[in-house]
């Protein structure tokens, strides 16, 4: 029985339909909790740290984790898996160092988005790095964003067998709904639903696979006597390698993950936040590799999954173990996953425009109330929503490319900047900029012209570049200030 045939269960499909629809009934219920600007962008900094940790591990992983790794592991093998632990790392080591910092400081200075912070914390009256950083974020996130819905849409369209432009279009309006009513709340609660659907999936699934074939050794001779490099976890040249890991030097530029320190109500939680985070993130990771795993040993020819893609495997694998009512919600936590991401993006990009270019550089003056600057928010939001469902529907490509090289743009160009402004004195407004820009054009070239030749990721060099240019800028007009 395909993925269509088994979702057509009325018990199936009506499971699959709660899920799609849950999200829209806590926005309801996050509506009477959002009164405010800031309520809406960072949840009136009063979250607590258990919605924090699962809000920012299911709005950073989402469909790359649950069809692009799972993808990748099915095409690559084993090596995947360092795909995994380089970002699980990272976000150990930022949330208990670089997240306390920020949160304290973006509420010691007032400030609600990122590049408010940036700005408050350079004294940047000319506005420079917040229109290089609204930039940043309107070019890399709507792709993001735009990313997410096609992964969404690829979703319904193999559950439902639906047009796919039907599908983009109830992704979009799914999210916008109770984005609408209920911003950075509705957001955050719903991802920790999320997260908890994603565990179940990423869990199950493999554990009952691993029944299925007879445990893991007997995994393992499956997959050698396909592909004896299947189980290899270093078979993969230098510079992917390098490239798998350093995808966790991605994680200080993401504002969506950002964000969730800012909203915690005290930064010593963040420590819990720690513990919690990395313990999903190892289960969620593990869970994915080994789902692609099973998926090579039992379904062995990529053309009978739908439409010959390795990102259907999670599909296919829950169509084959389960009943109607677990695979229905197996399914409707794959579009939850998705959904974590992208709600979390739009958001950033609507702070992005409604306070910081509309609010402080279109706009300046006196500020208008609450209820002014609530209407603003959500109609830019919808705005967003649509540009980055137009922008889904012309670039139908791989989840995993277009994530990658998001995510590698929004962390070689925000990264470092964010970094060394709260952890070294020394950085300069003009040698922040460097960074971002450089960072920025490092991802672009590298990814057109030089990614194929190298082999490297291109957020590997960008970050190493941005970092550079960081320092020698800043040191030059330290040195230029110093000259009699």
């Amino acid at each position: 029985m395909d993925v269509y045939e088994k979702l057509a269960h009325p018990l199936a499909l009506a499971v699959f339909i709660l899920t799609l629809f849950l999200p829209v009934g806590i926005g309801f219920l996050a509506l009477r909790r959002t009164r405010s600007q800031s309520d809406f962008f960072v949840g009136g900094r009063a979250m607590n740290r258990f919605v924090v940790a699962l809000s920012a591990v299911s709005s950073g992983r989402s469909s790359w984790l649950v069809l692009g790794v799972s993808g990748i592991a099915y095409a690559q093998g084993a090596s995947a898996v360092w795909a995994v632990a380089g970002y699980t790392v990272v976000e150990l080591v930022q949330c208990l160092t670089l997240g306390p910092r920020l949160r304290v400081e973006t509420e010691r200075l007032g400030s609600i988005t990122l590049l408010d912070y940036l700005e408050s914390r350079f004294d940047d009256t000319g506005h420079l790095l917040r229109l290089l950083g609204a930039l940043v974020i309107g070019v890399f996130i709507t792709a993001y964003v735009a990313a997410q819905l096609n992964a969404g849409a690829k979703t319904l369209n193999a559950a439902l067998n639906w047009n796919l432009g039907l599908c983009l279009v109830l992704s979009a309006l799914l999210i916008l709904v109770y984005m609408v009513l209920g911003g950075y709340v509705a957001v955050a609660w719903n991802d920790v639903v999320r997260a908890i659907l994603m565990l179940l999936g990423l869990v199950a699934l493999p554990a009952y696979g691993l029944v299925r074939v007879g445990g893991v050794a007997h995994l393992g001779e499956m997959l050698i006597a396909l592909d004896p490099t299947a189980v290899d976890p270093l078979a993969l040249g230098l510079g992917a390698f390098i490239g798998f890991v350093g995808i966790g030097l991605g994680s200080p530029g993401q504002p969506h993950i950002l964000v969730r320190y800012m909203s915690i109500d005290d930064p010593r939680n963040l420590r819990s936040v720690a513990v919690v985070g990395t313990t999903w993130n190892v289960i969620l990771g593990a869970g994915a590799v080994a789902i692609g795993l099973l998926g090579r040993a039992l379904v062995p020819q990529v053309e009978s999954l739908p439409g010959a893609d390795p990102e259907m495997v999670y599909l296919t694998l829950s169509s084959r173990f389960f009943g109607p009512v677990l695979f229905g919600l197996l399914i409707g936590g794959v579009f939850a996953a998705i959904l974590s991401t992208a709600d979390s993006q739009l958001l950033v990009v609507a702070s992005t425009f409604a306070r910081d270019v509309h609010e402080k550089i279109l706009r300046p003056g006196p500020e208008a109330d609450e209820a002014a600057k609530l209407r603003l928010g959500r109609l830019v939001l919808v705005v967003s929503g649509i540009v980055a469902l137009v922008l889904a529907s012309l670039a139908q490509d791989l989840v995993f490319w277009l994530v990658l090289f998001a995510w590698g743009g929004l962390g070689a160009s925000l990264g470092p900047a964010l970094i060394f402004s709260l952890f070294w004195k020394g950085a300069t407004r003009d040698g922040i900029a460097a960074g971002m820009v450089t960072g920025t054009l490092v991802t672009v070239v590298w990814r057109l012209w030089l990614r194929e030749p190298t082999g490297l990721y291109e957020l590997v060099p960008a970050f190493a570049l941005a970092t550079v240019a960081i320092v020698l800028v800043s040191l030059a007009q330290h040195m230029g200030r110093a000259k009699p």
